[in-house]
């Protein structure tokens, strides 16, 4: 059977740091406050004229040149995003043009903070499928965009980075020793709206808005909801787990990390955290993380790699990789 092998991974962050100091000068808030209930210390925010585009771009090329491949190879850009450059056209083929490719398709997916894990499923179908034979998986977020800098329940949360992966088609055998993406699983619960969401839209007030959340309501259903998805996804290839090398989760807030890897029985020392460095980056954030922990010799190959995530709408999933 055909696999999508993981190939080459890149990662991009803006140089400016907004550190929890620098926020207490914002808004009414405290570097003890937001570390114990985030486990965050700084994020890095974009300069003024940087785009998404922009971040994805240099996340993109970083991952070409590390699989050792030119955008001449490349097929699919599948790019996560909910801070889009614009309205249309997608981010994905801005960036397709920036990278001077000329074949194949592109577009975005949108899906919040599990956008990364939808676009992984996505571009893992079409090359299942045969429609493509190397993708660029991209997440990409510019949230500052979206913050409101006088509500502390936000703004202290999240930051803009990107993140991506480079997969190819190979053959395998079909069993669990393959390299590649061993399975995903996705799920949505439109239901939970209210709970985190932005209060503005092209369809709905013609304005951008600004992200809105109830932090206690979206932590309980974020450890639930990890904790089964994850669950769900070990048992669809029969492995327990002690056979994960690493957990590799959304980087939303550290209690959420935790309370997910406590469900699972883990330990700390197999789950790759950046949340205190990078904040939350939505659809960025499991990206950033792989290339982290693959640049610093955490992330060999043959390691068992599960990524999950949850985000508005509610949206939710998770991918198993041997890499």
């Amino acid at each position: 059977m055909i696999r999508s092998v993981v190939v080459g991974c890149g990662s991009y962050l803006p140089e400016r740091v907004l550190t929890n100091a620098d926020l207490a000068k914002l808004v009414d808030t405290s570097d003890e406050w937001i570390v114990e209930r985030t486990g965050i210390r700084q994020r890095h925010i974009a300069a003024d004229g940087e785009k998404t585009s922009d971040l994805a771009l240099k996340a993109a090329e970083a991952a070409l040149k590390n699989a050792g491949i030119d955008a001449a190879s490349v097929d699919l850009i599948v790019l996560a995003t909910s801070t889009p450059d614009e309205t249309f056209p997608a981010t994905a083929c801005r960036v397709q043009a920036q990278l001077g490719m000329t074949r194949g398709f592109a577009f975005d997916v949108q899906a919040v903070c599990s956008g990364f894990v939808y676009a992984l499923a996505t571009a893992d179908n079409f090359i299942k499928a045969g429609q493509a034979k190397t993708a660029l998986v991209i997440g990409a977020e510019t949230f500052s965009r979206i913050l409101d800098w006088t509500d502390r329940t936000t703004c202290v949360l999240f930051a803009d980075g990107a993140g991506a992966l480079v997969l190819k088609a190979e053959e395998g055998t079909g069993t669990n020793a393959d390299r590649g993406i061993l399975t995903t699983h996705l799920h949505s619960d439109g239901r939970h709206h209210d709970l985190l969401y932005v209060d503005g839209g092209p369809s709905s007030t013609q304005t951008t808005g600004h992200l809105r959340m109830l932090g206690k309501e979206v932590f309980r259903h974020a450890v639930v909801n990890l904790a089964e998805v994850v669950r769900e996804t070990l048992d669809a290839v029969g492995m327990q787990p002690a056979d994960i090398d690493w957990l590799v989760p959304h980087q939303a807030n550290k209690r959420i990390i935790d309370g997910t890897a406590r469900k699972l029985g883990m330990g700390t020392d197999r789950v790759v955290l950046t949340v205190d460095r990078h904040g939350n980056t939505s659809a960025a954030s499991v990206p950033l993380a792989l290339a982290e922990a693959v640049a610093d010799g955490r992330i060999k190959r043959g390691d068992v790699v599960l990524v999950e995530a949850m985000g508005g709408g509610f949206t939710w999933g998770s991918g198993l990789i041997r890499w």
